[in-house]
C-alpha cells in the first residue's frame, strides 16, 4: 500500500509539475557495468520525473539474467531537481547447465553445459553443452541482445546433435541414427519494453541413418540432406519478477521455413505459439501455465517435426514417444515455497501435462483420438538458490493416466516453464 501511494505521489509530482531529473545514479553492482545499466535505462539526466517510466526500467533489469532483484529511490536536491539511484542486487552468472531425464523403461540420458550469462558486464550470454542421449553431442551459444544499443544485439550458435530417434512406420517401430549439424545467426531487436523480435538463417545438415527394427521400401535407411532454415520470433512480454515469484502474461509466436539446398526434398513450413500466464496467489503460491498451439506441414513423414517428449511438455512420457505435424499441449500447475530464508528457498508443485498430436498426414480430427492423447499429473520439488541465475533444481514425477502411460522421473536446472 505504502509503494502504491509513493508511485501515486511520484507521479502526480513529476506529470502535474515538471518535475526534473538533474541525476541519476546506481548503487549495489559489481559486476554488471554501470555504464550497460545507464545504456538500456530509459530514465536521463533531464528527463521529466515519471514512476511509470521508473518502473519499466525496474522491470527490465529484473529480467536480466546477471541481476535478481531491482529498486529505486528518489531524492530531492538543493537545486529543486531530483536525484533518481538505482540499487540492484546481483546474480551470480557463471552457472552449470544440467538436465537428466528417465522413464521406468530404463532410459538415461543427461546433458552438461557452463554458460556465463552477464559476459563482460554486459548481459552478454556464452557457453557451451555436451549431450549423451547414447551418442555424444555438443553445442556453443552466443547472445548479446544489447550488443549494439539499447534496442539491437546478435545471437550466434553451432550445434552438433546425435540422438538415437524412434521413427513410427505402418508396419512397426524403427530406429533411427539421427545428426543436426547446424551454423545459425540471428539478429535481436527490441520495439519496447514489452515487444521484440528475432530473425535468423541457420545452415544444417540433417541425417538418418537406420538402425532396427520395421523397414518399408518408401522409407529410406539412409538420408543426408543440406538444408536452409529461415526463422522469425515474435514476444510480447508482460511479466514481472520478484525473486522466484511470476506474474503476468507472455506470448511467444515462433515461425520457421526450411527448404533443401538442392532441392531433393519439398519446402516445409512449421510455426508455433507459446501462451504463458502466471498468477501470484497470496505470498508464497503461484500458478504457472504454458499453451503450446503448433502446426507444420502436413506431410506424410515418419519423420515429423512435433514430438512427445519427457524433457520437453510431458513430463513422465519417455524419451520421445510419437510424432506429429500438429501439436496441442497444455501444462498447468501450481508452485508453492514451504522455506525460504535470505538467499534459499525451497518449493513444491503439483501439476498436469496433457496434449494430443496430429499424425503426419492425417486431419485435425486426429486431436480428438484418445490413442494421439496423453494426460499425466505429478508432483515435484525445486531448490532454489535466489543469488545465482536461473539457479532452480527441479525434480518432478509425472505418472500416465491415458492409455499404454508410463510415468518417470525428469530432472533439470530451471522451471520447466
Amino acid at each position: 500500500m505504502n509503494k502504491l501511494f509513493g508511485f501515486i505521489l511520484l507521479l502526480f509530482y513529476g506529470v502535474a509539475f515538471g518535475q526534473t531529473v538533474g541525476e541519476v545514479s546506481v548503487q549495489g553492482n559489481k559486476k554488471t557495468k554501470e555504464r550497460f545499466i545507464r545504456n538500456i535505462s530509459i530514465v536521463k539526466e533531464g528527463a521529466v520525473l515519471d514512476s511509470l517510466v521508473i518502473e519499466t526500467d525496474m522491470n527490465r533489469l529484473k529480467r536480466l539474467p546477471g541481476i535478481s532483484h531491482a529498486y529505486f529511490q528518489v531524492e530531492e536536491k538543493a537545486d529543486g531537481t531530483y536525484k533518481v539511484v538505482y540499487g540492484v542486487e546481483e546474480n551470480f552468472t557463471i552457472i552449470p547447465s544440467v538436465s537428466v531425464f528417465t522413464t521406468n523403461d530404463n532410459e538415461f540420458a543427461f546433458r552438461l553445459g557452463i554458460y556465463e550469462f552477464n559476459g563482460l558486464g554486459k548481459n552478454i550470454a556464452f557457453g557451451g553443452f555436451f549431450q549423451r542421449d547414447i551418442f555424444n553431442s555438443y553445442g556453443i551459444n552466443f547472445r548479446a541482445p544489447y550488443l549494439f544499443s539499447r534496442k539491437l544485439g546478435i545471437a550466434i550458435n553451432h550445434q552438433n546433435l546425435t540422438t538415437l530417434e524412434p521413427v513410427f512406420l505402418n508396419m512397426g517401430g524403427a530406429n533411427y541414427k539421427y545428426n543436426n549439424t547446424s551454423y545459425e545467426i540471428s539478429g535481436l531487436y527490441e520495439f519496447n519494453f514489452n515487444h521484440r523480435v528475432e530473425i535468423g538463417a541457420n545452415y544444417f545438415t540433417e541425417g538418418y541413418n537406420y538402425r532396427d527394427g520395421a523397414t518399408e521400401v518408401d522409407v529410406p535407411q539412409d538420408l543426408n540432406v543440406h538444408k536452409l532454415l529461415y526463422k522469425a520470433i515474435y514476444e510480447y512480454n508482460q511479466i514481472n519478477y520478484f525473486y522466484q515469484y511470476l506474474e503476468g502474461f507472455k506470448s511467444t509466436f515462433n515461425f520457421q521455413y526450411v527448404t533443401t539446398i538442392n532441392g531433393t526434398l519439398p519446402e516445409f513450413l512449421i510455426g508455433w505459439n507459446d501462451f504463458n500466464y502466471y498468477h501470484r496467489i497470496g505470498t508464497k503460491g503461484n500458478w504457472a501455465n504454458r499453451l503450446r498451439l503448433g502446426l507444420a506441414s502436413n506431410n506424410d513423414s515418419p519423420f515429423a517435426p512435433f514430438s512427445v517428449d519427457n524433457n520437453l511438455n510431458i513430463r513422465g512420457v519417455g524419451n520421445t514417444i510419437d510424432r506429429g505435424t500438429g501439436a496441442i499441449i497444455l501444462n498447468t500447475e501450481y508452485r508453492h515455497t514451504f522455506f525460504e530464508k535470505d538467499w534459499f528457498a525451497i518449493q513444491g508443485n503439483v501439476f498436469v501435462d496433457a496434449g494430443s498430436w496430429r499424425n503426419p498426414g492425417g486431419d485435425f480430427g486426429d486431436f480428438g483420438e484418445s490413442a494421439n492423447l496423453r494426460v499425466y499429473p505429478g508432483i515435484g520439488v525445486r531448490l532454489i538458490h535466489k543469488r545465482i541465475f536461473n539457479a532452480i533444481f527441479r525434480i518432478d514425477y509425472g505418472f500416465g493416466v491415458t492409455r499404454e502411460a508410463t510415468s518417470g522421473l525428469v530432472f533439470g536446472i530451471g522451471q520447466y516453464f
